[in-house]
């Protein structure tokens, strides 16, 4: 099942906002790897941008068009806001350079909106876009003319495990544990423990896999002893419950998390 009828309303809302100017519209994350659930998983896109667009109808338009995914989240008291539309604006006369070298217009994510920047604009997320991608809007992806910069692929998703997943580990383990509002402590940090194995698969096979993907991964490489940490992602991510103490949760995520960039880090040489 793919989410193209919230991608599709999304857009309804955009042509009203942005009347001719999104001429490209494509699903990444987990609706292009496989692994999207209704009423759980958010929708990430790359929306591309054909003329001057004002960034002040970009921050309308990311609040506008995610009040369905608000209303729903509201009616369930769900402070997570699943089917939330997270996606960056890239110009079309930008889409054929090397992503690296790519300035979004904007990006938002959850309550986020970014002007000149977006995460998603990176080697990994235009690999899965120029191989997985899905056109709601545009040509395939394949004729897009993209240039993911495979060669930078692997020495990026080591510079975040050093970077921003090393930082998060220790923060669980020495500090606040998240920065959600509403979302408590524990599930914010499961919600994050599929993250960093994800790039340590990338870093040794040069592959992007679903978070899913990376739990057996996890299990296969750093041992069966974080396996009750691991089937706790698991478990969040399909809305079942979570058989994890609140505070070891957050222990674990961080020790775990701390492991998987340490093994990155002594395979640097071995590429």
């Amino acid at each position: 099942m793919l989410p193209t009828r919230d991608a599709t309303r999304y857009l309804a809302v955009a042509d009203r906002v942005l009347p001719g100017r999104i001429t490209g519209f494509y699903l990444v994350g987990s609706a292009a790897l496989g692994t999207w659930r209704p009423d759980l998983s958010d929708i990430d896109f790359i929306a591309v941008v054909d003329g001057a667009t004002s960034t002040r109808r970009l921050r309308a338009l990311h609040v506008l068009g995610n009040l369905t995914a608000a209303a729903r989240a509201v009616s369930r008291v769900d402070p997570t806001i699943p089917g939330t539309l997270n996606g960056a604006f890239v110009a079309a006369a930008d889409m054929g350079k090397p992503v690296t070298a790519i300035r979004p217009i904007a990006s938002h994510s959850g309550r986020r909106f970014h002007v000149g920047r977006g995460f998603d604009v990176n080697p990994v997320m235009w690999k899965v876009l120029r191989e997985r991608g899905i056109a709601v809007r545009g040509p395939e992806p394949g004729l897009l003319g993209l240039d993911p910069e495979p060669a930078k692929l692997r020495e990026w998703n080591l510079g975040q495990l050093r970077g921003h997943w090393r930082s998060w580990g220790e923060r669980l383990l020495t500090g606040p544990a998240s920065d959600k509002l509403f979302v408590p402590a524990h599930r914010a940090a499961i919600s994050r423990v599929l993250g960093s194995p994800r790039l340590h698969h990338t870093v040794v096979t040069g592959e992007v896999i679903s978070k899913e993907a990376a739990a057996e991964y996890a299990l296969d490489v750093f041992g069966g002893a974080w396996q009750p940490l691991l089937r706790a992602a698991l478990a969040q991510r399909s809305g079942r419950p979570v058989e994890l103490a609140p505070a070891e949760a957050v222990r674990a995520a961080g020790e775990f998390t701390l492991v998987v960039v340490a093994d990155a880090e002594s395979r640097e040489g071995s590429a």
